[in-house]
């Protein structure tokens, strides 16, 4: 895992970020999401000064190869100097050696950011779950991390000042924030008392406002006046052209097939949750459910 050096803000990674929740649930399903409804608490993970070196960063990988159900994995830390924050050799098991950035030997509040990374690397390996390409697979883990209750952890390490920065993670702030928003909106979690780090609240609150945008898009009822007429404008001209794509490069839904045939017109759009596309008849007020994730959504298509 790479210490950010230049800090990148927004959401540049949102569409590979989605696709990490989608596979996630396919490969784990919704009742292996649900399991991860309890968050590692700072107590799990505290490592004061006092503590050896050693033998509290053994004490912090062991909480979270309990908390990621890991049992037979025993992990071996160690610290050496290295470019970055840490490292994992991923074998067949049952041991797993962590390097640590010898920085953290005196900067130990994030050790527990550091080994959260690379023990979500052991459990997606165990898993065989993984993307083509370094940077997807990076985004791949710090999204998994955090939905599954670790990557507050990474997101309270994001400190910046006039003198200096730092940054854990592949994903920007403000995305690790948006997957702990999805986090927090599925298991009504508030993650916000951990945070000893202003600029992590702040990368939160702005991930939030974007996890909540995604409920709120047509076909959706609770999208916005301006919205529900776009959409419903965009209907209209694919009832009258007996079907279309997707209406605009800002809409997230498509309309398929032709109205008036057996099947009739149907509309696609993202789960708000696990962001698979869901189909339903266009056809006015109903009730979908997302048949990866089980979320029931109220629909006005």
């Amino acid at each position: 895992m790479g210490i950010g050096s230049e800090i990148v803000h927004g959401f540049p990674h949102l569409t590979t970020v989605r696709s990490a929740l989608t596979a996630l649930y396919r490969r784990i399903g919704e009742d292996g999401v649900r399991s991860y409804g309890t968050s590692v608490l700072p107590v799990d993970v505290a490592f004061s000064d006092q503590d050896d070196p050693y033998l509290g960063a053994q004490g912090v990988a062991r909480a979270l190869v309990s908390h990621f159900r890991l049992p037979d994995a025993r992990m071996i830390v160690g610290y050496r100097e290295m470019e970055h924050a840490a490292g994992v050799e991923l074998t067949a098991g049952p041991e797993y050696f962590i390097e640590l950035n010898d920085r953290f030997r005196n900067h130990r509040k994030d050790v527990g950011a550091a080994l959260a990374h690379e023990i979500t690397h052991v459990l997606l390996h165990r898993l065989g779950l993984s993307f083509p390409g370094t940077r997807d697979n990076e985004i791949l883990t710090d999204t998994v991390t955090t939905y599954l209750g670790a990557g507050w952890l990474l997101l309270d390490a994001y400190r910046q000042d006039g003198a200096s920065s730092q940054k854990l993670g592949y994903l920007t702030p403000e995305e690790f924030g948006y997957v702990l928003a999805k986090r927090s909106l599925l298991f009504g979690e508030d993650p916000s008392p951990w945070f000893t780090s202003a600029e992590a609240y702040t990368a939160y609150t702005k991930g939030l406002a974007q996890a909540r945008r995604d409920g709120q898009q047509p076909p959706l009822t609770a999208a916005g006046r301006l919205a529900r007429h776009r959409y419903a404008k965009d209907r209209r001209s694919a009832l009258g052209q007996g079907g279309t794509g997707v209406p605009g490069p800002l809409s997230s839904y498509a309309f398929e097939g032709r109205a008036g045939t057996g099947a009739g017109l149907r509309v696609s759009f993202p789960c708000p949750t696990c962001h698979q596309r869901i189909r339903v008849p266009a056809r006015g007020v109903l009730r979908a459910r997302c048949g990866l994730c089980r979320t029931v959504l109220d629909c006005d298509a």
